[in-house]
């Protein structure tokens, strides 16, 4: 019964911080101004380019280039900030807003350590995560187990963000494609770095939210087994923004009104529908199976507003061999209070993958 009670008072505090951000008129609504045009046709025949033929025969991806500052030094760990330009292809990074195209990471390296004998993690911003400091938090106690953490600030956030845009409340529906994309191709091309460059003996992709989808899908696409660790995370984009609690920050009529000056008559409903083929596009059960899947570890929480159980386990039926742990909370209760679960499970998935043969 406790428990029981429990799990109610973890999905209502969803609810109402849900109902504080999304139904209140402090921050506007996603996609206020509308569909993205031409730019969400672009990125709806990109998308076919994601799967296995075609990633095959662009591998391995453009190379980054960092250019490297240090922020602090101890004796144990180094923590640097760098910026490369995007390494999406010139037709994506054209369709980037230009605050968007040059990219940031924060990469926090145990000391003293050989790379060979070192693991990497990139990690994902979550939907609203502008800064590195969250994730560089999450990393920074697995500095102890030889993990070093790489984090990437996404397009559209912190110094990526269009200065049009308020918070993480994206424009048009295209911008959340162009963002799951450009994240994708710049974590394929960082791994690749990692691992090529530089020398890391394992690699590993995680993020919360949003970011845990982009992370299944650049675990997926990777041709070399990775550490795939998505936390709280649904296996599209369609579960968030048509079944969870963002369906209510969602600007549908705008969206139904921009159809209609197209002359295409639909009703609120007929548009999320439209939606819902859209963001199908983010649907990582189309996706391959990683190369090992034994080193998927998801971490879901028993009570998610925003995140229902069922999408949690149609990803782990596609993906066999996969696990799932669950946490006893919310959506914004687990964030808050499992990071040392997050940490655990970072840990056993690059535990279950083999050092890479030294050069």
């Amino acid at each position: 019964m406790v428990s029981v009670k429990l799990g109610m008072l973890h999905y209502v505090i969803d609810h109402v911080y849900g109902a504080f951000m999304h139904r209140t008129k402090i921050t506007p609504p996603f996609f206020s101004r509308g569909w993205g045009g031409p730019k969400l046709e672009l990125l709806e025949r990109m998308a076919k380019k994601l799967f296995p033929l075609d990633v095959e025969q662009n591998w391995p991806p453009a190379m980054v280039r960092p250019v490297w500052r240090t922020v602090w030094e101890t004796k144990t760990a180094c923590l640097r900030e760098g910026v490369f330009q995007t390494t999406c292809d010139d037709e994506l990074t054209a369709a980037l807003p230009p605050e968007s195209r040059t990219a940031r990471v924060a990469w926090l390296v145990p000391k003293n350590v050989p790379p060979q004998k070192m693991a990497c993690v990139v990690h994902l911003a979550g939907t609203g995560d502008h800064t590195f400091d969250r994730r560089l938090r999450l990393g920074g106690p697995l500095v102890k187990h030889n993990i070093s953490t790489m984090v990437l600030e996404s397009p559209f956030y912190g110094q990526r963000r269009p200065f049009l845009q308020r918070g993480a409340r994206l424009l048009c529906v295209s911008d959340l494609l162009l963002l799951g994309r450009a994240t994708i191709e710049e974590s394929r091309s960082l791994i690749h770095w990692l691992d090529t460059e530089e020398g890391f003996g394992k690699m590993g992709v995680c993020g919360l939210s949003m970011g845990g989808v982009h992370a299944s899908m650049v675990g997926s696409l990777h041709p070399t087994p990775v550490a795939t660790l998505p936390f709280l995370s649904p296996h599209s984009a369609v579960v968030a923004f048509c079944e969870g609690i963002l369906k209510y920050g969602t600007a549908w009529e705008a969206l139904r009104e921009e159809l209609a000056a197209q002359e295409i008559t639909m009703t609120l409903e007929e548009v999320r529908e439209r939606m819902r083929n859209v963001l199908s596009l983010t649907d990582v059960t189309r996706f391959p199976i990683p190369k090992n899947p034994d080193a998927v570890i998801f971490v879901a929480a028993t009570d998610d507003g925003y995140i229902p159980r069922h999408s949690v386990l149609e990803l782990q039926k596609a993906w066999p061999g996969s696990e799932v742990r669950w946490v006893t909370g919310g959506h914004v209760s687990s964030f808050l209070l499992h990071n040392d679960e997050f940490r655990r499970a970072i840990v056993d998935g690059l535990d279950r993958l083999e050092w890479k043969e030294p050069w």
